[in-house]
């Protein structure tokens, strides 16, 4: 069935929110034929992971979906047959005055973030009516296997993403246009927060025995990179070579580039949501960096994503890897610690392709949102 969608994103101090937003609408509109309108209140953001957008523009298209600006002066539109809030924005009170008064009423829903929490299950598909106008909203949670909202991921991206690995030609090309040499250093991208851990983990690099490249992609990890190697800043650009160790800062990436670099890479520190979902099916070993929130609120999110995704690692490495990650979210410098994971890189390589494999035959988020969204017009 083809619906029109209405999908509200705010972008808060980061790119996730609108990176998944975006990959929520071109999976609907590309895959599923729907017509979906995506509404943004911050397109300069939007614009740095879609160079092709025009942030002076209210209204454009790409790509087959309709891009608006959500701004307090709100162009009055009919609501489509599906409304979707992300991340728990709100939608401005007279749009939701309009779709209490649209025959038939749309699907109102809250996509919120993905959790691997127990929580999820219980909760997915709940309804919550409106106290005072005639609506009801539905809760739709990402999550790990059955009875949650499914992850996020193009059936289609996956297959350019197996293409993308196996040719060797592509990848040297890649690398090329990256200036990265092709050659047998140990490549891992660097994507995080102001992470007080990155000088652990640049010392242990140094002293790996193998040549290793750090690629880290501009933003607030270079700080910290920076002052580990004794520097007061880098630039995009800026290769430097530390015995082993070379540490090269590439310019921030358009989100499909970006895609590529964690498909190419041997291993990938991400943070947020949208690069730790991408990380998952790039069947590479991960490290997740989590947004900080001030209740500690990220640490069950974290212990509970660990509990699924050691299964099937022999015990020590799967404790090695409890760990790194636990030092890496609490900003601690151990550089002991990633010695350790960095020994155990073949396991954790064979374990990432096993998991990468085992997310295609869990729910799919947005055909999951679709039949979601059927059922209930």
């Amino acid at each position: 069935m083809k619906l029109g969608w209405d999908i509200f994103c705010t972008v808060i101090d980061n790119y996730g929110d609108i990176g998944i937003c975006w990959r929520v609408a071109r999976q609907l509109a590309h895959e599923h034929g729907q017509m979906v309108r995506l509404w943004v209140d911050d397109l300069a953001s939007f614009g740095m992971i879609c160079p092709a957008i025009d942030p002076t523009k209210d209204a454009q298209a790409y790509e087959g979906i309709e891009i608006r600006r959500w701004s307090k002066e709100m162009p009055s539109v009919e609501p489509a047959d599906v409304v979707v809030e992300a991340f728990a924005c709100r939608v401005p009170a007279g749009f939701l005055q309009a779709m209490a008064e649209r025959s038939p009423r749309p699907v109102w829903i809250n996509l919120e973030y993905f959790s691997a929490e127990k929580w999820v299950a219980e909760n997915h598909g709940l309804s919550s009516p409106h106290p005072r106008i005639p609506l009801t909203q539905y809760f739709f949670i990402p999550g790990l296997g059955a009875d949650t909202g499914g992850l996020l991921g193009s059936r289609k991206e996956i297959g350019s993403l197996n293409d993308f690995q196996a040719d060797q030609s592509t990848l040297k090309t890649f690398w090329n246009e990256l200036n990265v040499p092709d050659d047998q250093a140990l490549r891992i991208s660097l994507f995080a927060y102001e992470n007080p851990a990155i000088p652990g983990l640049v010392k242990a690099l140094k002293y790996a025995g193998r040549p290793v490249r750090l690629l880290a992609s501009a933003g607030k990890s270079i700080g910290p990179l920076a002052q580990s190697l004794n520097l007061q800043e880098l630039r995009a650009g800026e290769v430097l070579n530390h015995g082993n160790l070379t540490v090269q800062v590439l310019p921030f990436m358009e989100q499909g580039r970006y895609d590529k670099l964690l498909w190419a890479c041997d291993v990938n520190f991400v943070r947020g949501e949208d690069s730790f979902i991408r990380a998952q099916h790039a069947a590479r070993p991960l490290v997740w960096q989590a947004y900080v929130q001030e209740d500690g609120a990220q640490w069950p999110k974290i212990d509970a994503f660990l509990e699924n995704y050691v299964l099937g690692l022999p015990d020590h490495a799967g404790s090695v890897l409890r760990e790194a990650w636990r030092v890496w979210n609490a900003g601690e410098s151990r550089p002991e610690i990633w010695l350790d994971w960095l020994a155990h890189l073949p396991e954790y390589r064979e374990h990432a392709r096993q998991w990468a494999g085992k997310l295609q035959t869990w729910p799919n988020l947005v055909e999951e949102l679709v039949k979601f969204a059927v059922s209930k017009v």
